[in-house]
C-alpha cells in the first residue's frame, strides 16, 4: 500500500525520493585479500539471517537516507493543512 513521505531532514520535500531495495548476498571473504571465495546460499545453517530493513529511503532533495517507516511517520505526524492542493 502506498504512503505519502515527507523528509525528516529538511521538512519540506514530499515528492522527489530515491527508493533503495537491499538485497542480501551471503558471502565468505579471504581475510587477507578480501576477495569474495565462495557465495553461501541461504540455507546455510551457519549463515545469520539479515534481520534489516528491505528499503530505505533517501529524500531527493537534502540526501538524507533513513528506514522508509521514518517518512511515513514524518508525513503522517504533519499533514497538510486544510483545503491545499499540491
Amino acid at each position: 500500500m502506498s504512503k505519502p513521505y515527507l523528509c525528516p531532514s529538511c521538512g519540506t520535500n514530499r515528492t522527489r525520493f530515491n527508493l533503495i531495495e537491499q538485497v542480501v548476498h551471503p558471502v565468505k571473504k579471504d581475510p587477507h585479500t578480501g576477495e569474495i571465495i565462495e557465495r553461501i546460499g541461504m540455507d546455510d545453517p551457519l549463515q545469520i539471517p539479515y534481520t534489516g530493513e528491505p528499503l530505505r529511503v533517501q529524500c531527493g532533495v537534502c540526501g538524507l537516507v533513513e528506514p522508509e517507516e521514518r517518512f511515513v511517520k514524518t508525513a503522517q505526524s504533519h499533514p497538510f493543512p486544510a483545503g491545499v492542493n499540491v
